[in-house]
């Protein structure tokens, strides 16, 4: 092990906790779940920029993505920046509507959001169990994501890469809470952002120029150079497409960001995150998955595509700034972690555990408690799912997001945005929508070749429609 690349780690992690210290030192001050759970509201408009980004942008993003790239060419550049909008769609299109109700019934948590407006516990119990089994896998990729970071830069066994750093972000997030998440967010921003330009500008140096880089991937595959890729996966219209839906689109209903639009100070810092967050998605996006495709000139040959990140960092770094930027997908990588933590422990206590027990919430001991356990037992489940990870992370990271917006898309949309939209419509689409891609996913069915999230999301909202039409009647019927 290199002390030279390892000691910047060091210091950066104990600056982290140093964070988190400060998060629970203020949130000893307030009221748990606020303060625990949305940082009682307060976030500026570039911190919300920041956090949003930063959560975002993890290891599908930092060490899937480019690995995508490596393997299927510049063509994976260019569907990448697909995703440029998310951040203008996300606080976009919901940041404001979904603060005002927010607000208005002190909700705490998406569920929260659904439960006060269709007024149905079975909405929200099926919302959680879809959050709670998405957000494990998502979970559990950002795990595997660190794992092979550590063991390719520092050679660390891979399970105790996994151990080391559960220990870590399991702590200081249940140390910090929500306030500790979005201050450390925004760090691991800024890191994010700085070390993905310092790596490209290292791979097109150590590569020889831009020109020959090219022409060392047209050696290699003439399709790496091509918009479709190559010929493994064609990155035709069908597949862009469905990326578009899957990782834009589709994330408009996605809770860990969502939770975002619900926290910000007021409407300077929501216009204000929107400009800044879409710029940052775009310079990670470009940046990242660029040096991703470009580094197969440099690496022409490794056995997993997902190492191609920290091998060139190591290879076109010197040992301490390779260990300074080392934090860069480590800080991507802990921030999406820490807001699925936050997400899924108050998806357990906040939306079910209170939900049914609602006496409870006037004993603050016992929640508080409760949210703590609940947060390391979590991390605990998913350190010992990922001890033995699949090859390619980038697609297990799209299933659970694609789990996630046919569950909350129409639902979270409809809800703010049509008046008439009832709980029969929601549970509806709900069901359908979910039941539809788990099953087109797990029996490989494409319609007319789409990805199986093209087809859930319009069966879910053919379902929102229908049931919304009967639920209209049923309601009618009860009101005479």
């Amino acid at each position: 092990m290199n002390f030279n690349i390892v000691s910047p780690l060091i210091f950066y992690l104990i600056f982290v906790f140093g964070i988190a210290y400060y998060s629970y030192s203020k949130r000893s001050q307030g009221n748990f779940l606020s303060e625990y759970y949305v940082g009682n509201r307060s976030m500026s408009g570039f911190v919300l920029a920041m956090t949003t980004a930063a959560t975002y942008v993890g290891a599908s993003s930092f060490i899937g993505g480019p690995g995508a790239a490596y393997k299927f060419g510049l063509g994976w550049v260019l569907l990448a920046m697909i995703q440029v909008p998310v951040v203008l769609f996300t606080l976009g299109v919901l940041g404001k509507k979904l603060a005002i109700r927010a607000r208005k019934n002190q909700s705490l948590t998406v569920n929260d959001i659904l439960f006060a407006r269709y007024k149905n516990p079975y909405i929200v119990l099926l919302a959680s169990l879809s959050l709670l089994f998405s957000f494990f896998i998502m979970m559990a990729v950002q795990f595997i994501g660190v794992g092979r970071l550590l063991e390719t830069t520092l050679h660390i066994d891979y399970r105790v890469s996994i151990l080391i750093f559960a220990a870590t972000v399991g702590i200081y997030t249940f140390i910090g809470g929500f306030r500790a998440v979005v201050l450390t967010d925004t760090i691991q921003g800024l890191i994010m952002v700085i070390g993905t330009f310092l790596l490209l500008g290292g791979v097109i140096y150590a590569g020889g120029g831009v020109s020959q880089i090219i022409d060392n991937l047209a050696k290699i595959d003439p399709n790496l150079i091509t918009p479709y890729g190559i010929d493994a996966r064609p990155l035709d219209f069908t597949f862009m497409a469905s990326f578009w839906v899957l990782v834009c689109f589709g994330l408009l209903g996605l809770p860990h960001t969502v939770v975002r639009a619900m926290s910000y100070k007021n409407s300077k810092a929501l216009h204000n995150g929107i400009v800044i967050g879409t710029i940052v998605i775009a310079a990670l996006m470009l940046g990242m998955h660029l040096a991703g495709a470009l580094g197969r000139a440099v690496v022409p040959t490794l056995d997993v595509s997902d190492k191609i990140i920290p091998t060139l960092m190591i290879q076109v770094f010197p040992p301490v700034v390779a260990g300074i930027f080392l934090a860069a997908p480590m800080a991507a990588i802990m921030s999406s972690i820490d807001s699925t933590l936050i997400q899924m422990s108050s998806t357990l206590i906040k939306d079910l555990y209170l939900r049914f027990y609602p006496e409870q919430i006037h004993n603050e001991a016992k929640v508080k408690r409760l949210s703590i356990l609940a947060t390391l037992a979590l991390t605990l489940l998913v350190t010992i799912a990922t001890l033995n990870p699949p090859d390619m992370l980038i697609w297990l990271n799209l299933f659970a997001l694609g789990g996630l917006e046919t569950t909350f898309l129409w639902v979270m949309l409809f809800g703010l945005y049509w008046k008439k939209a009832n709980a029969y419509g929601a549970i509806s689409s709900m069901l359908v929508g979910l039941i539809s891609y788990v099953l087109l996913t797990a029996l490989g069915i494409k319609l007319f070749n789409f990805h199986a999230i093209v087809p859930a999301l319009l069966l879910g909202l053919v379902a929102f429609l229908l049931g919304n039409q009967v639920g209209n009647k049923m309601i009618k019927n009860e009101e005479k």
